[in-house]
């Protein structure tokens, strides 16, 4: 997918704003009209946005509500329908997805509070990630994907060992001041 620079996108005070790493996941993307969508963190909503104006039925969370209200905001700002709602991960979420995008706070830091929560990967980088496979089976239409942004500063041993029984493609890279980022698309392998 290519980003809409026209998409306008107001940042909004204790939401992350829109990056590098943002454009980089919208550029990565394959979302086809039809697809029913459902984004992890949606900050201040321009990955659901985008995917929105690309034709898919989109849902999208994030645990800070101030995150949900700048997504709403936006959406409105840019004619488009997402569903939004406040949820830790799965918690709110219900119905199953083909696609399942998640932005996740990979920095390996153990800050707390809302505004920590957007960077925030716990003490490898992973504990975002951990979370999001746990209920990717549930929440996953036959055949769907999770797509994420991984970081070069996460634990790379504890990363090759948590995605070892999934299958990996990686949809995109780019190398910024201090760390290299990659969008991987996973896969439950089909059962033989």
């Amino acid at each position: 997918m290519l980003f809409d620079p026209g998409i306008e996108i107001v940042e909004c005070p204790g939401v992350y704003k829109p990056d590098e790493d943002s454009i980089l996941l919208i550029e990565s993307l394959e979302v086809e009209p039809g697809d029913d969508v459902l984004e992890i963190g949606c900050g201040s909503g321009v990955v659901a946005i985008h995917c929105a104006k690309a034709g898919a039925n989109v849902t999208a969370v994030d645990i800070n509500p101030q995150a949900v209200e700048c997504t709403i905001l936006n959406a409105e700002r840019n004619g488009v329908e997402i569903k939004v709602r406040v949820s830790d991960v799965y918690d709110r979420v219900q119905g199953r997805f083909d696609l399942i995008i998640f932005n996740l706070p990979y920095l390996p830091v153990e800050e707390e509070g809302m505004e920590a929560a957007a960077w925030s990967g716990g003490h490898d980088g992973l504990t975002p990630l951990r979370k999001v496979l746990e209920g990717m089976e549930e929440h996953l239409s036959e055949g769907g994907r999770l797509i994420v942004v991984i970081c070069s500063l996460m634990d790379n041993n504890s990363l090759r060992e948590l995605l070892e029984p999934y299958n990996i493609r990686k949809l995109g890279s780019r190398s910024l001041f201090f760390e290299r980022l990659n969008v991987l698309e996973i896969c439950v392998p089909e059962e033989s």
